[in-house]
């Protein structure tokens, strides 16, 4: 079979777009506390036969680039957890799941900014969304820019994962370093901290209000 290539007018209009396949059989493998494993026989052609596929369904997240400073002079806050699975101190932006039925997902972002942080921002945008890994999972985390920060009221008492928290505010230049020298791993920070440097070198146009459409 050939590939198809677009043409210079199609390629300067391309975004995602949700389109579902027939799913032949479904079931559910297994259901944990957060998320499931689900199994599809699905055909991905109409003239082809159907393919086995599994994956983890998942509620969803959102993460924080808390930035502070002046042009030029912008810091993000970065924050270190030990995470299990990998088995790695990790430094990280503020993030959390969706399983909060009915919340929006700006309000999610900015409770778990000061749970975590214990800190509240004047000015939200939308920074980027990703889908973590679109063929293990239909996990989607939305990225949030917050601006204009200042302290909680009180501080969050934090439990598990979080109560052992190391933060740090590193320069945006920096932050992007560390990126590419493969010092910070963590895939919403890595996502974040690059859009940002991204967003300021158009001079923060372009960003997007945070009820902008999410494709999830």
């Amino acid at each position: 079979m050939s590939l198809e290539e677009l043409s210079a007018e199609q390629a300067a209009d391309l975004r995602d777009a949700k389109e579902t396949r027939e799913v032949v059989e479904h079931r559910e493998l297994w259901r944990g506390r957060i998320i499931g494993l689900e199994e599809d026989l699905v055909r991905l052609s109409p003239s082809g036969d159907p393919v086995l596929r599994q994956y983890t369904e998942h509620p969803g997240a959102v993460a924080v680039v808390a930035m502070r400073g002046g042009d030029g002079r912008e810091e993000v806050l970065l924050e270190r957890q030990y995470r299990h699975p990998v088995g790695a101190l990790l430094w990280e932006i503020p993030a959390g799941l969706l399983d909060i039925d009915g919340e929006a997902p700006h309000l999610a972002a900015a409770r778990e900014l000061e749970e975590e942080a214990d800190l509240l921002a004047g000015r939200w945008d939308v920074l980027v969304d990703f889908f973590t890994s679109p063929g293990g999972t239909d996990e989607s985390l939305r990225i949030f820019l917050a601006r204009e920060l200042s302290p909680a009221p009180a501080p969050f008492a934090r439990e598990d994962e979080e109560a052992d928290l190391v933060l740090a505010w590193v320069g945006l230049d920096d932050a992007v370093s560390f990126v590419l020298e493969g010092r910070i791993h963590n895939p919403s920070a890595v996502a974040g901290i690059l859009a940002a440097h991204a967003a300021r070198a158009r001079k923060w146009e372009g960003l997007r209000p945070v009820e902008a459409h999410w494709l999830r």
